[in-house]
């Protein structure tokens, strides 16, 4: 999966818990908050539109409409490692809840269906298939 397929994966997947994400959609789509975060700032700087503590109407703006799919496209990234996408409130404790997140979400997909669904990852021709 490339850049673009997975930005549009994310983003027409807005609010969708259910199902499964693959890792390069997770980390093209994480790559593609951030871009986008950082022009938002350069906007913000530019036009002055500064609501104090470093944000910016603009900036505001993007965080409020990529906090869903970004939410969504986490709970399936868990789904994707056979863990229950609840697990994301981790991210609530300081430090250590975005440390255990980001490992769980640089691991591999489970190989094969899990309780979540079909594996997102298309099967290699001659690769053994899992049950």
């Amino acid at each position: 999966m490339n850049f673009m397929q997975a930005v549009r994966s994310v983003l027409s997947q807005y609010a969708t818990f259910s199902g499964r994400a693959r890792r390069s959609e997770f980390w093209f789509f994480t790559l593609f908050s951030v871009l986008v975060s950082i022009v938002a700032t350069v906007i913000d700087a530019a036009i002055g539109s500064d609501l104090g503590g470093g944000t910016g109407v603009v900036g505001l703006v993007v965080s409020l409409a990529l906090l869903v799919p970004s939410l969504a496209v986490t709970w399936r990234r868990l789904h994707d490692t056979d863990r229950s996408g609840a697990l994301a409130l981790l991210a609530l404790i300081p430090l250590v809840g975005a440390i255990i997140l980001i490992v769980w979400q640089c691991q591999d997909s489970t190989p094969g269906a899990n309780r979540f669904g079909a594996s997102p990852k298309p099967a290699l021709p001659g690769a053994p298939r899992w049950s």
